[in-house]
Order: C-alpha cells, then structure tokens, then sequence
C-alpha cells in the first residue's frame, strides 16, 4: 500500500516559505504565495510565457468563411472527422479545466501553483475556443452530436474512459503512485493526445479549408506546448526530490497505451480518407512524437524505429 499524498493547507502558521525547504510536493509551506524566493526557475519563465500568450476566440476572425466551407469545400469523411476531432478535444480540454485544480492541490511550490492556475484559465479558454467554433460553423443540432459523439462511438467513449479513470483513481485515493500515475496521464494528454488532431486540422489549411478553424488550434497549439513543458518539468523535478515515487516504468507503458489508443483512434476517424492522411503516416509520426516527448524526460526511444 503506497503512502497517502499530503494536500496543501491553506494557512500553515508553522510552515516554512525558504528557499532550501521548499519541495514540489510534499512540502510545507504558509500558503502565502511568496513569488519573490521562487526554488524552480523553469516555473518563473513559464510565467512569462504563458502571460505572453494571452487570446480570446471571440478575436479570431473569418469562422463565416469557415461556415460556408465546412458544407460546400469539405468532403463527407473530411466533416466527420472534423466533429469526431473536435468532439475529442473538447473531453480532454474540459477534463483538464476541472482536474487541475486537485492536482495543483498536492504541489507545495507557489511558483509552480502559480503556472498551473493560469493553464486552467488556458483549458478554459480553450474549451469557449471550441463552442465559438461550433456556433460559428455547425447547425445548432449538430452541436451536441459533437459534444457527445463519445455515446455512439465506442473508440472515443474507450480512450475517454482511460484518461478520465486515471484522474478518478486519484481523486478516490490520493496516494504517491496514483498522484504519479495522475501526472503522467498529464503530460501523456499534452503531448501526445491532441496531435493527430492538430494535424488533421493543419492539412486542412494546407489546402486552404477551414482557415478560422485553423488559426484557433494554432493559439491552443501554442498554450499546449508550455502546458508540455510544465508536466515534464514536474516529472523530472520528482525524479529528483522523490525517487521513491517517480516509476520509469510506469512512464513508458504508460506512453506505450497513449501511443496505440492514438494510433487508434486516429485511423478510425481519419483513416484513409483524407488527403494528405494516411495510417502508415499517422503511425510513424505517432511513434516519432512519443519518442521526442520521452527524451524530454530523459528516457530513452520506444519506438527506435522511428528516431
């Protein structure tokens, strides 16, 4: 049985602000978010980064064209795959909106806190990001066929069920393995669950579709990749403060799931019908991303094939 996790009081008289006590969990500090005495500087530049890209959808211009396209230029498998994807993306940006805030509950590091509260105010942008795009570009009773597409289609209701357990686990038992195994399924959503989807959405401004559509994933894009960067840091940082918790194991089957439910998932929704998309092109881009992402954590390729 692994050792409970310790949640973050909110005042902590006997606690200790400095520098050299402080740890990203398992910590015990005030609770005063003193952002003068900062331990992680990676967390102080994210700072600066993540302020940096603010937006709103409402400022992203041209979803009329965007309208007009998706029942005139699109092709049949083109449509589907657009509300398949964005019926995908909208799960896990929702998930992580409501899930952040347990997890930032348990890291004891007000710099780190910080990053992680302005990811969740990102997971909500991103979440009105895809309802602007729906009402924009969608009849009002195709809406909720994307938001619940997961109730006919058994390969998304799966890969939903998996990421949203693994946050549930934690939630019934917040021990040390389960916290992990929660990190990890963060990082592994970052970085690799949405990209087959970017790229769908990238081949369609490739051959000048959905251009609206397009420059919205690209500000998410942008958000995702310091969202990455934060989970790989919070990983590398238990690794070394927490050897007893961080599980390289775990890490990579872990990643060896995300991999194939991605693989999956792509091929059922893109399959080969779309041009410019193909299985063999998914899977070898797949296993090429999870390799990159791992050597951000300092772990050797799974797939060697594809280095």
């Amino acid at each position: 049985m692994t050792e409970k996790m310790q949640q973050n009081q909110i005042f902590n008289p006997e606690g200790n602000d400095l520098v050299e006590a402080r740890t990203i969990i398992k910590g015990g500090t005030t609770g005063l978010f003193n952002l003068n005495a900062t331990k992680y500087p990676w967390a102080k530049s994210l700072y600066q980064v993540m302020i940096g890209n603010f937006w709103v959808p409402e400022k992203v211009s041209g979803l009329k064209d965007d309208a007009r396209m998706f029942h005139t230029d699109l092709t049949e498998e083109e449509q589907r795959a657009y509300k398949g994807i964005l019926s995908f993306l909208i799960f896990l940006d929702s998930t992580q909106t409501v899930n952040l805030p347990h997890f930032s509950d348990y890291v004891t590091s007000p710099e780190v806190n910080l990053i992680l509260s302005i990811q969740t105010y990102q997971e909500a942008i991103h979440s009105q990001s895809y309802a602007t795009i729906l009402e924009s570009v969608v009849d009002s009773k195709e809406r909720d066929e994307i938001y619940y597409f997961w109730r006919t289609d058994k390969v998304l209701l799966d890969r939903n069920k998996y990421i949203g357990q693994i946050y549930q686990d934690f939630l019934d038992d917040p021990s040390d393995a389960k916290f992990f195994r929660g990190v990890v399924a963060n990082f592994l959503l970052e970085s690799i669950y949405f990209y087959n989807g970017f790229a769908f959405f990238d081949t369609l401004t490739d051959h000048m579709k959905m251009l609206a559509t397009g420059r919205m994933i690209s500000y998410i894009r942008r958000d995702e990749l310091t969202h990455i960067t934060i989970f790989a840091n919070l990983i590398r940082e238990i690794r070394r403060e927490f050897p007893n918790i961080y599980d390289e194991e775990v890490v990579k089957q872990m990643m060896d799931v995300a991999v194939k439910q991605e693989i999956e998932w792509s091929k059922h929704i893109l399959g080969d019908r779309i041009p410019g998309i193909n299985g063999r092109t998914t899977e070898e881009y797949t296993h090429w991303l999870a390799n990159q992402r791992l050597g951000m954590l300092n772990i050797a390729p799974l797939y060697p094939e594809a280095v």
